[in-house]
């Protein structure tokens, strides 16, 4: 065989579609409202602004390579032990550690049809194998997953809530799977939308974690904290996976300022509950509205919408997307997720949310409210 003429990548890399972010533009629109990327409509805690400030001069020192301080506060906020507790530069980093610590090429992971993008290329980048598990219902289906385990599987991913679909699984669905999984899997419970769901039934994974060998749970601070920019997450998990996470991250994956108001913001419980607020206000009415005009909105507890649109032509998802970014509605398509006839909506400002469902309602012909 002829020697490659150039270095090539690891078997999987080139099997990669780049992940591509929401749009966050609208050419020729003068005031835009990016509703792509389920951020928050209210920002960064005021005080977590000022922490990462006030280290603006002191950026020529390394950070703490532990996070001792963001895993300090985190342990105090949800009582956890800190030593059990990872940080990195957002859940995605975690999620691609975990990838690379416990996939090895031709290993089999299991996520769902509608599960995170980033879950595939993390598998794919260690040169494993995805294994994709039907939903029912845009939600994960617990006997479909395991109807997929395998001699070969060695991770499960379940986002839970679900991006971009808003559904859950209650809790003791997610305890009947990790139960029914085999000791040497390790369940992947990413909960990046943990703080919006109300549910009782809901429970984000620090139980099962607590008194499980085989589970991990992921969070972030890029959501309801307003941290986005920062890049900053942190996993919980048994002290054999923290080992194993310690051993392969970056010794300095988190930055000073990133640290300094990751701990600000847990802090600030005013400003959490007025995003708690907000966000229960405007989700049902955004989902009742948009409803009424005839639209299908998938039931969400997240911080955003699943809307489906019909395949009559001018009607469809891609002429919705056309017709409310022309109007600076951006808002999120997702047919990279397999959901060509639907658009992802973030909860947005209040001017935002009326303006949609004032655009939808001209777009549909529906009456509205």
């Amino acid at each position: 065989m002829n020697a490659p003429v150039r270095p090539l990548p690891c078997p999987g890399v080139l099997a990669i579609d780049p992940y591509v972010p929401g749009k966050s533009g609208a050419p020729g629109v003068d005031k835009v409202y990016k509703l792509s990327s389920n951020e928050t409509p209210l920002g960064a805690s005021k005080h977590a602004i000022a922490a990462y400030a006030a280290l603006a001069d002191k950026l020529e020192f390394y950070p703490d390579g532990a996070s001792t301080a963001l895993r300090e506060a985190i342990g105090s906020t949800f009582g956890l032990d800190p030593a059990r507790i990872v940080c990195g530069a957002g859940s995605d980093e975690i999620l691609n550690l975990l990838a690379r610590a416990y996939i090895a090429p031709g290993d089999e992971a299991i996520y769902c049809t509608y599960g995170f993008l980033v879950y595939k290329l993390a598998i794919l980048a260690c040169g494993g194998v995805p294994v994709v598990a039907p939903e029912t219902d845009c939600t994960a289906n617990v006997d479909a997953i395991l109807a997929k385990v395998t001699s070969k599987t060695k991770m499960v991913f379940l986002a839970n809530p679900n991006n971009p679909t808003g559904t859950y699984l209650p809790v003791d669905e997610v305890r009947r799977l990790q139960n029914s999984l085999p000791a040497s899997v390790l369940l992947v419970l990413d909960a990046a939308y943990a703080e919006y769901v109300r549910r009782k039934d809901y429970e984000a994974g620090i139980e099962l974690v607590a008194t499980c060998d085989n589970v991990v749970m992921c969070r972030t601070f890029s959501k309801i904290y307003g941290l986005a920019g920062l890049r900053l997450g942190w996993m919980y998990g048994p002290a054999h996976v923290v080992d194993a996470l310690n051993r392969i991250r970056g010794p300095f994956n988190v930055g000073a300022p990133s640290i300094a108001a990751g701990v600000a913001a847990l802090a600030d419980a005013d400003h959490l509950n007025a995003a708690l607020a907000h966000n229960d206000r405007w989700l049902p009415w955004l989902a009742e509205a948009i409803a009424k005009l005839g639209l299908t909105v998938t039931p969400s507890v997240g911080n955003f919408l699943l809307i489906h649109f019909p395949a009559t032509p001018g009607k469809t998802a891609k002429d919705a997307d056309a017709f409310l970014t022309a109007r600076g509605l951006v808002l999120r398509g997702v047919a990279a997720y397999g959901l060509p006839d639907c658009l992802r909506l973030t909860v947005g400002p209040e001017e935002a949310n009326r303006l949609v469902v004032e655009a939808l309602t001209v777009f549909t012909g529906g009456r509205g409210d």
